[in-house]
């Protein structure tokens, strides 16, 4: 991938190998031997003497864009209580938001099955990053997200140790650290193809 390129991300997408030719900067992390997204934007390559390729993400700002119904949208879970959560979309589509938009996801409308038996703190907490899908313009402003279907939910969540989590079921992510699990909501991300790692 060259500098010119303009490659868009979402948080927790893996971006390439951790090597001698590249490192990680701003935007992103290392887990194990590969680089990964921390926020969503596009990925910037800076060449750095003493680094050599640095793996950078940035938020370009689009101005016009808003969320709208059937979109695809990034938000950060802000609070959580049994009927609803609340969430700030920073993202819609390959669009990052100048300003970010308040969202709800109501309990009906976590999972596509056994809609009666939700639990709210088991499918999400403050500060995870969700991957969600637009219903309608809710009440005061407030977009009403869904994540019923597979590819929806959590994409990134930190453990209560404060490390970013492992997804080890589509209902469970683990701590590396303390290897302890919670439940959540998790997003079934599809894998890079093996041609983009190797």
């Amino acid at each position: 991938m060259s500098s010119s390129q303009k490659r868009l991300c979402i948080p927790g997408q893996r971006l390439c190998q951790t090597d001698d030719d590249h490192t990680p900067g701003s935007g992103t992390y290392s887990r194990g031997s590969f680089i990964y997204a921390s926020l969503a934007g596009y990925v910037h390559i800076r060449a750095d003497k003493d680094r050599g390729s640095v793996l950078e993400v940035r938020g370009e700002v689009e101005r016009s864009t808003v969320p709208f119904v059937g979109a695809i949208v990034t938000a950060k879970v802000t609070h959580v209580n049994p009927r609803y959560c609340k969430c700030a979309i920073f993202c819609v589509e390959d669009s990052v938001l100048q300003e970010s938009f308040r969202g709800q996801i109501r309990r009906e409308d976590v999972r596509a099955t056994e809609k009666d038996r939700v639990e709210m703190y088991r499918c999400f907490r403050p500060g995870d990053l969700i991957l969600a899908r637009v219903l309608s313009l809710g009440d005061m402003h407030s977009y009403l997200l869904t994540t019923a279907e597979n590819e929806l939910g959590v994409v990134i969540a930190q453990s209560e140790a404060g490390v970013t989590m492992i997804p080890v079921s589509w209902t469970e992510m683990q701590c590396p650290k303390t290897f302890a699990k919670e439940h959540r909501k998790v997003a079934r991300i599809a894998p890079p193809s093996d041609s983009a790692v190797n």
